[in-house]
């Protein structure tokens, strides 16, 4: 396709050497040099083009009474429509019956009435390309008798060969592709949309940006820009880029205004290309911290639905109430990651949720429900979706939502339930207490569940559930392989108890982060114990923000050192390490089973002696780390000078590591 001012001449060219220009209101008009009238029109344009919004132009028009007057009815069926018929029990079906069932006012008597004056009526048939069928005018099946039942395609055939209602008007509209298979001779009329040409792009673009300087300046990048100038003959992508270009200069909140606003004409439309086209090829939709009403969601659910498939719809911090959950039900299925976060939600949107989870069609793989008051009872009736065998979510997020321990059971339900696809679950910020962790112990248990990860931080833990999580470490059914339990008073006692599920041959953890547990060396031993065990599978072990002190940072270098040590990332960051540890550590990154790659080390006070003896271990040709943390550490400049200078020292025979200080 010819693009910029090429296209422009060539349009121009066209219209003039093999065109008439006709409006709208011309289209039945009859022509100068022919005396037969203009019945059967066929107007052919690509998509997007116009030719659907013609025909709603048409009818409205009609409706008012400003055009088309002639008509004393029009009909408008779409052939998208007409498809479904054949799905139905009712394969045959004669025209009155069609009309009745498009337009229920007309029914027996009163029809018969209209359709004794063909001439007064107007047929509208819109997108041929969307139909199944051709409309082959050659077969000896045509129909006379609008009584009679035949195949809806036999109905339309017919009108445009003209055997029944002689004398009526057909308009039917189409992309160029689908007219191969028409007999063209039988049509009175031919007519292209061509879209705008050059006066109407800047015409659409005034009305459109309703600013006059900014029109100005919007066309001026859009002609500056040779595809964007070409494609802009078409209606709808010339409203896509002006949609684009208008984001520039408008906030977030109206934009967005908008976007809600353009999704109920798209809905009304119900052109799912042009839907998907808009909402961008990510099928992700963004409405964060707007206002919505339950309207505006009722239009946004429609959109989704018309579209058929969501990528992921981001409703965080949109306050919505349980009608407004109700009405974007049928949306949300249609999604595949849904974010609610902090959107005031509570236990009364739970039932909608829930429903949403357990529908046949739906799509849900991730939901978000962070920071809203959803309590125990929201999380009950979360469960009963979760049992579904129609659920299909593998990701919940249900970070501060005024959990108990009273909800424990029904989401233990949930994970040893056969149905269930759950593989991580964020429950963080809850008051479960150790009561609710031995409940969800039981599930965690079941050969049915299927759950990797599970994030327990802050959740008002001690020492008392640990041997409950350690017997889930060691059970055979177990899938655990990522474990969260920061900001729980776990104490030494904890990590005793879990070490021994993590020595456990069927143990599968590779990450456990233990930050701000309340430990100190004591239970140091026994953690290292864990990393020497032939059966650990440890790759990330975070500890920061525990008085470990040296004692326990030497009891963990035992560990790292051993030939059984899988482990790549270990976190001491704030752990009340000194100098005195650095000379253990050392001997990890020069040991010849060490695998570790990230080191850190940040907020402890090592200083320079610390960073010097941390510094023979980097320069071991068995050292493999890429990453070491040594922030606030109380090291002087010239040692951080030394550090970057044995930084390039490494990078220049081929060991990539990045120190920082």
């Amino acid at each position: 396709m010819k693009t910029g001012r090429i296209h422009e001449e060539l349009m121009k060219k066209g219209e003039a050497e093999k065109c008439e220009r006709i409006r709208i209101e011309q289209l039945f008009r009859k022509s100068p040099v022919s005396v037969n009238p203009v019945n059967i029109i066929v107007v052919s344009g690509m998509v997007g083009i116009g030719k659907t919004t013609m025909v709603q132009k048409i009818m409205y028009d009609w409706a008012r009474g400003t055009q088309y007057q002639r008509f004393a009815f029009v009909f408008l069926f779409k052939f998208r429509e007409l498809n479904l018929l054949d799905n139905e029990n009712e394969t045959q079906m004669s025209l009155t019956k069609l009309i009745e069932r498009h337009y229920k006012y007309l029914s027996n008597d009163p029809l018969k009435d209209v359709l004794k004056n063909p001439e007064t009526l107007l047929f509208i048939f819109d997108g041929l390309d969307e139909y199944k069928h051709k409309l082959d005018v050659t077969q000896s099946q045509l129909c006379s008798d609008p009584d009679v039942e035949v195949p809806v395609h036999i109905l339309v055939t017919s009108l445009v060969s003209r055997t029944l209602l002689k004398g009526c008007s057909v308009l039917i509209t189409s992309r160029p592709t689908a007219l191969e298979a028409m007999d063209m001779e039988r049509v009175d009329q031919f007519v292209e949309i061509l879209g705008f040409f050059p006066e109407q792009r800047l015409m659409y673009c005034k009305k459109f940006f309703g600013d006059t300087a900014l029109a100005a300046e919007a066309f001026q990048y859009i002609e500056e820009n040779t595809i964007l100038y070409t494609m802009c003959f078409n209606p709808s992508y010339c409203w896509m880029i002006c949609s684009a270009l208008k984001s520039h200069f408008m906030t977030p909140e109206k934009v967005k205004n908008e976007a809600l606003q353009v999704g109920q004409w798209l809905c009304e439309a119900q052109n799912k290309e042009l839907i998907r086209d808009t909402i961008g090829e990510d099928l992700k939709m963004n409405f964060r911290k707007m206002t919505l009403s339950a309207v505006d969601c009722a239009v946004l659910a429609a959109v989704i639905s018309c579209c058929g498939e969501l990528e992921e719809l981001d409703l965080s911090g949109t306050p919505l109430t349980p009608e407004s959950i109700k009405r974007l039900e049928s949306g949300l299925s249609c999604c595949s990651a849904v974010r609610l976060w902090s959107c005031g939600l509570t236990s009364a949107c739970c039932s909608a949720l829930s429903s949403v989870l357990s529908s046949p069609n739906s799509r849900l793989t991730y939901l978000d429900l962070t920071d809203n008051k959803l309590g125990d009872p929201g999380a009950h009736q979360l469960s009963e979706g979760l049992r579904s065998d129609n659920c299909k979510l593998k990701k919940l997020e249900l970070v501060s939502c005024g959990l108990t321990s009273a909800c424990c059971s029904a989401l233990s339900s949930v994970l040893s339930s056969p149905n269930s696809r759950l593989t991580y679950l964020n429950l963080d910020k809850n008051n479960l207490g150790d009561s609710g962790a031995r409940q969800l112990n039981e599930g965690l248990r079941s050969d049915n569940c299927k759950l990797k990860t599970l994030e327990l931080i802050s959740c008002g833990l001690t020492s008392t559930c640990c041997s409950a999580l350690s017997s889930v470490l060691s059970s055979p059914n177990s899938r655990l392989t990522y474990l969260w339990l920061n900001s729980n008073n776990l104490g030494d006692s904890g990590a005793h108890q879990l070490s021994e599920g993590l020595r456990s041959d069927n143990c599968k953890l590779k990450a456990l982060v233990l930050i701000s547990c309340g430990l100190t060396s004591a239970c140091c031993s026994a953690l290292s114990s864990v990393l020497s065990s032939p059966n650990s599978r440890l790759t990330y072990l975070i500890l920061y923000d525990n008085n470990l002190g040296d004692s326990g940072a030497r009891q963990l270098s035992e560990g790292l050192r051993s030939d059984n040590c899988k482990l790549k990332t270990l976190e001491l960051d704030f752990c009340g390490l000194t100098s005195a540890c650095c000379s253990a550590l050392s001997s990890v990154l020069s040991s010849p089973n060490s695998r570790l790659t990230e080191l850190w080390l940040s907020e402890n006070n090592l200083g320079d002696s610390g960073a010097c003896q941390l510094s023979e271990g980097l320069r071991s040709d068995n050292c493999k780390l890429e990453r070491l943390g040594l922030s606030d550490n109380g090291i002087s400049e010239s040692e951080k000078r030394n550090l970057r200078s044995l930084q390039g020292e490494l990078g220049r025979s081929g060991q990539q590591l990045t120190i920082s200080t």
